[in-house]
């Protein structure tokens, strides 16, 4: 199954007087839509817009994996592990909240800051077990410069990410796991074998495929076969979810 979501689908957010405006993917604050709270793991998929001076003050997240990619500009964060860094393009920046943790999120740069921001939901939130995950201390990196297809793991949540930055005309495959978060961070790109999505013939190019740009999404279960192709070069966000 698949389940395309456009990039004008998402919710307004964020406070424009403040300089700060964010789209949500998912349900989120006072945006709700009971079919769409999550898909597998992933709570929270947003688009974060960030003026000079902009930013989340203190405030808290607990049994929440928080994964940040900055597509421009520098995000400078800090929080109650005693961390304080500055997250840049190529980055990914993971906080887990364990049974809580406070943080800042700024931008102290002298242009406009954008980065996308994925909430995960850590294994025994979803299943209810009595973990000891559910009584974890918070914990934070920073790993610089992620190479093209190289794995992040998030495994509190099962997850695992993968960035890929194809060149126009390149085909990057999707990967085969029980479900795929695809996010389109920029260039314009078509998902092909979307039309069966159930056999590695269908991603030859005959099928017509699914045309994505920045900001749209795709929600992918038990799918095979299925390519992303690059009209331009691109960038997209990976998730493989249990």
């Amino acid at each position: 199954m698949m389940e395309v979501r456009r990039a004008t689908d998402r919710y307004p957010g964020g406070d424009g007087a403040a300089g700060i405006s964010t789209r949500h993917a998912f349900s989120f604050g006072s945006s709700y839509d009971p079919d769409n709270v999550g898909f597998g793991p992933v709570r929270a998929c947003n688009e974060e817009s960030l003026a000079p001076g902009a930013g989340f003050e203190e405030h808290a997240h607990r049994h929440t994996e928080i994964v940040t990619w900055v597509t421009e500009g520098e995000l400078t964060h800090r929080d109650s592990t005693g961390r304080s860094t500055v997250v840049r393009p190529g980055d990914v920046q993971r906080l887990s909240a364990g049974d809580g943790v406070r943080h800042v999120e700024r931008n102290d740069g002298p242009v406009p800051l954008r980065f996308v921001q994925m909430w995960l939901a850590p294994r025994h939130a979803l299943d209810g077990s009595d973990h000891p995950a559910a009584a974890a201390e918070a914990s934070y990196e920073v790993v610089r410069a992620v190479a093209d297809d190289a794995p992040y793991e998030v495994p509190a949540a099962g997850a695992v990410l993968r960035v890929r930055r194809p060149g126009a005309g390149e085909r990057v495959p999707v990967p085969a796991a029980p479900r795929v978060y695809l996010h389109v961070v920029r260039g314009d790109l078509r998902l092909d074998g979307a039309a069966g999505a159930d056999g590695p013939e269908e991603a030859d190019g005959d099928a017509p495929g699914v045309e994505l740009g920045p900001g749209d999404s795709v929600r992918i279960s038990g799918a095979h076969g299925l390519q992303i192709v690059a009209g331009s070069p691109g960038e997209l966000l990976l998730w493989e979810l249990p």
